[in-house]
């Protein structure tokens, strides 16, 4: 069992007998009333999606998933197809890869986690640190040294985030894939 407050995105909770996966979970507290957690939630089985709030200090029954270690292959229009160690294929569909969509691209070579809910993959998890290449991006403007300045970069799969001014098409970045922000150019 686990509070309410303790629960993180990605995690699968157990309500009146069903799985929930918590899409989204955040902290409100207004004025005098207690701490509330404001969930969103989607079934695991039927996929219908609710949001729901929670006292902080409620206790919730929270679900340990099996896991397993798979790669990216290929896009089958709808399903992303991950291969594992023994080389078989699991199809996993586009709704359960929201948080790592903008990530996947042809050829990476990132492991990522597999979670499993009995047979079912409800979600795939990249590692915390990934790195991509830049397609496109403005040149830097030449005196802007105040602070920390960014510019706009698009990924080789049309994601875009924000840089540094001195990354250049071509460039390889690091990425930190839990906060989807720029950490650092990488040398390859």
């Amino acid at each position: 069992m686990k509070t309410a407050q303790e629960i993180k995105p990605g995690q699968v909770i157990m309500i009146d007998g069903s799985p929930w996966k918590v899409q989204k979970n955040e902290f409100n507290r207004a004025g005098r009333s207690s701490a509330i957690n404001k969930m969103k939630l989607k079934n695991i089985l039927n996929g219908m999606q609710t949001e729901t709030t929670f006292k902080c200090d409620d206790k919730l029954e929270y679900i340990v998933l099996e896991q397993k270690e798979v790669t990216y292959s290929y896009f089958a229009d709808p399903m992303y197809v991950f291969v594992d160690s023994d080389y078989e294929q699991i199809e996993i569909e586009k709704d359960d890869l929201e948080n790592v969509l903008m990530y996947i691209e042809d050829g990476m070579e990132d492991v990522c986690q597999a979670v499993f809910y009995g047979t079912k993959v409800i979600s795939v998890d990249l590692p915390k640190n990934i790195v991509r290449q830049i397609a496109y991006t403005e040149p830097s403007v030449r005196g802007d040294t105040s602070g920390k300045v960014t510019k706009v970069a698009r990924l080789n799969n049309g994601h875009e985030l924000q840089v540094s001014s001195f990354c250049e098409i071509g460039d390889f970045i690091e990425i930190d894939t839990l906060t989807g922000e720029y950490k650092s150019r990488v040398k390859r």
